[in-house]
């Protein structure tokens, strides 16, 4: 067994004791909305890859097309992108929530209307790839490509390099390529635990706000006891409430626009927006701010 201090992972974290995040207006709950943007960006051969895409649709789980394009496949992600947004961006206009964009670099190049109705918003942005695939089985230097690829697609399409970063699927590099690269506030890349942490990376404090699969509309496509609409709808509003009574977390609601976008899932996912505005004491904000009031309240180093 490896000596505690080169065990490469941390089984400790808060210990039970997690700080008070002293969230802005004494709110009892820091809530997160992210929009994935990831339509255009999937396996494709039209993108030369080897197989055509199979994940996160509602088309039953099956066994990846190689060499051939899957038109069916295609459709599903095209929902997202012609349909399932707009109805996503008109929901939370109408109740003037702020959120945050997951944006891989070719979908936004392949989509520049939507990226403007994005921008629109005032969305804060989050790398999320210049492609949406598993970069764990990616050598390191086309991964440093996509990289330099991704957020050059950023800068140009948005002005800006997004402050935070999340792969879903990250290499062993990831982080501490993406950390040298300077210019990241925060990854996201991370599920350990409900509130941001901070981490060492080749010397350097990094700051860790965690993501989320199980407040995830995913799970509406991963076969994980999610059959309907409302299920999502309330599992989302017992998680709130549990938070709410018990005070001082975080929540992630993920989002996913060929999934949630649905008529009949819009329809049960407005009235957990309704449920959350109709309490007091919920900070509604974007990642990024999330990010500044941990580094503001709780640098590296503080205890409490």
């Amino acid at each position: 067994m490896p000596a505690p201090d080169a065990y490469p992972r941390d089984l400790v974290g808060y210990a039970g004791s997690p700080p008070d995040p002293r969230w802005p207006g004494g709110a009892r709950v820091a809530l997160n909305f992210v929009i994935n943007h990831e339509e255009g960006g999937e396996r494709s051969i039209l993108h030369g890859d080897a197989t055509a895409e199979s994940r996160l649709t509602d088309l039953a789980p099956a066994p990846p097309l190689v060499g051939m394009r899957d038109l069916t496949m295609e459709s599903a992600y095209e929902y997202g992108a012609r349909v399932g947004i707009w109805r996503v961006l008109k929901l939370f206009a109408e109740r003037g929530i702020p959120f945050t964009t997951y944006a891989v670099g070719m979908a936004m190049e392949r989509n520049p209307r939507v990226v403007e109705a994005l921008a629109a918003t005032g969305c804060d942005w989050v790398d999320h790839g210049y492609r949406w695939f598993d970069y764990a089985k990616v050598d390191e230097a086309t991964e440093r490509a996509h990289m330099e690829q991704g957020l050059a697609v950023f800068r140009r399409m948005t002005g800006a390099t997004p402050p935070g970063w999340y792969i879903g699927t990250p290499s062993l590099c990831t982080r501490a390529m993406r950390v040298a690269a300077g210019g990241f506030i925060y990854d996201s890349d991370d599920y350990s635990d409900d509130l941001p942490h901070w981490v060492q990376v080749d010397g350097r404090a990094h700051l860790v706000v965690p993501h989320t699969l199980d407040l995830n509309d995913t799970r509406l496509a991963r076969g994980l006891g999610w059959g309907q609409a409302r299920d999502f709808t309330e599992t989302l509003i017992d998680a709130f409430d549990a938070r709410h009574a018990e005070g001082g977390a975080m929540m992630t609601v993920a989002l996913h626009p060929r999934l949630i976008g649905k008529p009949e899932r819009m329809m049960h996912f407005a009235r957990f927006l309704d449920h959350v505005m109709r309490h007091d004491r919920v900070w509604i904000a974007r990642r990024i701010e999330i990010a500044r009031h941990w580094i503001a309240t709780h640098p590296p180093g503080t205890k409490a």
